[in-house]
């Protein structure tokens, strides 16, 4: 077995199929199409056990229009679904007598060969089923836009210049090989400051010129715009085109359609472009893969970084997983040298890095004694002072929202909680505020006027975490007379100016600001750092690492304030620009306690009863281990919880297997109209 082989799940040959017995036709009765009479259609039905392809009969009225490919209807069960014309034969298995197709929906072919044994190695990788797969993959159809014509193929006959690829050990050789229309694989670390959107865009731009298509996929929609832009800068605007969910079921589907027809050969979008049907593709891009974003929140919950893999190594396309930082299974990538690191050597790292600096350092206890508790201590005031004197914003990172959206006891540090649902209770308030509010619950909204400890008796609340609103209102205190914005929620900015301003965002929300930073700081990283999840420290870093590449290099003056303690692993990273060394690390430490990505595990929820008759009835393989399971809801009275979750793990090889195992247990459930519902996931984000 390869090391892609340990990695992906490669398709399986179809089985063949006996002699079909053509029925008599009568006078009145519809009568078969003389060639390939036999359609194999897949029907949308959301049962597990009908995971399978059925057999009908195609009159000779439809014979032009039941086309490989197109969508149909049928009766299925005494009742009309929809369905995919997969294939026309002149066989079949089947011993009865053949249905007939109802009607085509249309016979344009939205389902090609290609997309077909994608959605069925997806399907089976993550124990889902085809059509879970492909209600993902195509959108729903629009008959206005389907009537229209196709344009012509747009092309990119000029390859563009990738010198700014030459800063990276391997990136001149990738362009080359992109240039000549070779296979490669890459893990990309973009160099701080790096305009990342345009080398993405000079590479597509290359796979395009040597005649073959680019899929680029981004976590949002800024990203997306920014991408986009680049490209149509350097490939032109008829041979670009971006896919996402908000532009819009009619002009959405019209752009699909452009890709599925072969009329753009470059593709940027959000997570649901993965699936793109790209013709010839020679590049799959995906950018800051471990951004939750790119995981589906639908069955069968597919990730973007493992379906564009799987999509490079079955199509001989090229791959890229860029990003400022570094994940464990882009690490698992590089270690098993199915892709190799385009990183950027010490020397041009250090002049485009920022200088940072970690809370608490020997010479600033030194100074102040307070720096080692201060969440702003006066480092960061003092580097938000140069940036600001010298005509430069600065960048503000707060983990959360909002005003105060957690509160304790003032004295035992107990979490409060409402007294009416036992809700979280929070501070409402903001800038601007003529009076005063008392806290109140952040699952009801019951305002609590009366707070009383239950632990200790006290009266007594402080703020566990200070939000993103209550933060630019202490530092428009704290600088009077400069401008204060705020980026996050409903309120996310693209860009700010290049001049003085505090702009305090939350992760994931930082616009890019005009000429950069001149400063960054990164408070409350314990909040980060602190929380009961698998990926804590590779997400700090992964958000940490966002944030100071917006920042002018340290030769500019630009400087990057980090509020946790300078051991720490995720700030060492930090500090050295070495996300390398912490996914290295990462990826051992898991490979020690046999956590994902070095091994593949499933998490099955649901009912204690059905998740223990699901795992009694499972074969697993022989190297499963089942952990659990355990209570995720609190126990009623009687110590029962309404819901458990159990893990179960193996190795790498035996990935597929368990896929596979599991997805037969819940086709037999299926089958049985098992009313309580067990929800499978492979590979989970969540699994502490």
């Amino acid at each position: 077995m390869t090391s892609s082989d340990a990695l992906w799940d490669l398709p399986a040959a179809a089985p063949k199929r006996a002699a079909a017995k053509r029925p008599p036709s009568r006078k009145g009765q519809q009568k078969p199409a003389e060639k390939d009479p036999v359609a194999r259609i897949v029907v949308d039905v959301p049962l597990a056990h009908l995971d399978r392809t059925f057999d009908y009969q195609v009159p000779d009225k439809l014979d032009a229009d039941a086309v490989p490919g197109c969508r149909v209807r049928v009766r299925f069960a005494g009742q009309l679904v929809d369905g995919f014309l997969v294939e026309r034969a002149s066989t079949t298995e089947h011993k009865g007598r053949l249905a007939f197709l109802e009607r085509v929906t249309s016979p344009e072919p939205v389902l090609s060969p290609t997309l077909y044994g994608l959605a069925r190695r997806v399907a089976d990788h993550y124990g889902g089923t085809l059509m879970d797969v492909l209600r993902l993959a195509i959108p729903p159809r629009h008959a206005k836009a389907e009537s229209e014509p196709a344009r012509e193929r747009a092309e990119v006959t000029e390859a563009p210049s990738a010198q700014a690829w030459q800063r990276y050990q391997f990136g001149g050789s990738f362009t080359e090989a992109l240039r000549a229309a070779r296979q490669a694989h890459a893990v990309w670390q973009a160099l701080p400051g790096e305009d990342w959107p345009a080398r993405l865009a000079e590479l597509a731009a290359l796979a395009a010129a040597s005649g073959r298509g680019a899929l680029l996929v981004v976590p949002d929609h800024r990203d997306l715009t920014r991408v986009h832009d680049a490209c149509v800068r350097v490939a032109g605007e008829d041979a670009v085109v971006a896919l996402s969910a908000d532009t819009g079921p009619a002009e959405r589907y019209r752009r699909w359609l452009a890709v599925s027809r072969g009329s753009v050969p470059i593709v940027v979008g959000t997570r649901a472009a993965m699936f793109a049907p790209v013709a010839d593709p020679g590049l799959f891009v995906v950018w800051d893969d471990g951004d939750d974003l790119h995981v589906d929140p639908h069955m069968p919950y597919p990730q973007v970084r493992d379906v564009l893999a799987l999509r490079a190594h079955a199509q001989g396309a090229s791959f890229v997983a860029g990003g400022f930082a570094r994940t464990a299974e882009a690490q698992l990538l590089v270690e098993t040298r199915w892709a190799h690191p385009i990183v950027g050597s010490r020397d041009e790292l250090r002049k485009a890095a920022p200088r940072v600096t970690p809370v608490g350092e020997d010479f600033d206890v030194a100074r102040d004694e307070a720096a080692r508790v201060a969440r702003l201590p006066s480092v960061a005031f003092e580097a938000a002072r140069q940036s600001l004197s010298a005509g430069a914003p600065v960048l503000v990172q707060v983990p959360r929202r909002g005003y105060v959206p957690a509160l304790a006891c003032g004295q035992c540090r107990t979490p409060a909680h409402c007294r009416r649902c036992a809700g979280p209770l929070g501070l409402p308030g903001g800038a601007g505020a003529d009076v005063a509010h008392p806290p109140s619950c952040r699952w009801c909204g019951t305002p609590e006027a009366h707070f009383r400890c239950p632990a200790c008796g006290s009266a007594r609340l402080r703020a566990v975490v200070v939000g993103a609103k209550r933060t630019a209102e202490e530092l428009g205190r704290a600088f009077p007379g400069v401008p204060v914005r705020t980026s996050g929620a409903r309120e996310v900015l693209a860009s700010v100016p290049g001049r003085p301003a505090l702009v305090v965002s939350t992760p994931g929300a930082e616009p890019v600001a005009e000429g950069g930073y001149g400063a960054a700081l990164l408070l409350d990283g314990w909040a980060l750092l602190g929380r009961q999840d698998l990926r804590a420290a590779e997400e700090t870093l992964r958000r940490w690492m966002a944030a100071a590449a917006l920042v002018r290099p340290s030769s500019a003056g630009g400087r990057v304030v980090v509020g946790a303690e300078a051991p720490l692993a995720p700030v060492q990273a930090l500090v050295r620009w070495d996300p390398a060394w912490h996914a290295e690390r990462e990826l051992a430490e898991r490979r020690e306690l046999g956590f994902p990505p070095a091994v593949r595990m499933a998490s099955v929820e649901g009912t204690p009863e059905a998740v223990a008759a699901l795992l009694a009835e499972t074969e697993l393989p022989p190297s499963a281990e089942v952990l659990g399971p355990v209570p995720l809801t609190e126990p009623d009275e009687e110590g029962r919880s309404e819901r458990e979750r159990a893990l179960i793990r193996v190795p790498r090889g035996d990935g597929r297997a368990l896929a596979s195992c599991l997805a037969a247990a819940q086709a037999a459930r299926a089958a049985r109209k098992e009313t309580a519902a067990v929800r499978i996931q492979l590979d989970p984000l969540a699994l502490i």
